[in-house]
């Protein structure tokens, strides 16, 4: 029913494709324009009106190593890398 279209972005000019995948989202959504922007251009218009989010550096509980977290951490409570947060997480799953 659907099929690739190439479209042209407005931001950037570049040419992008615009899939029957894509396309077939856009009806069931009920969406009545094509996309006028690359994902590109698309991403970094959504992300600049985003401030830039603080990061902190702690000590990792677990292994020792360097971790930086989106929070001031706290004295006194554990503070994860991510790859330690990622096993934590799965250990208490399983």
């Amino acid at each position: 029913m659907y099929e690739d279209k190439t479209l042209v972005c407005k931001e950037c000019g570049k040419e992008f494709v615009f899939t029957a995948g894509e396309q077939e989202f856009y009806a069931e959504k009920g969406f009545q324009n094509e996309p006028q922007r690359c994902k590109e251009c698309r991403y970094a218009r959504k992300n600049a009106a985003k401030p830039e989010r603080e990061m902190f550096i702690a000590t990792c509980a677990r292994c020792g190593g360097e971790a930086k977290v989106p929070f001031q951490p706290t004295e006194g409570r554990a503070v994860f890398c991510s790859e330690c947060f990622a096993k934590l997480k799965e250990e208490q799953n399983a």
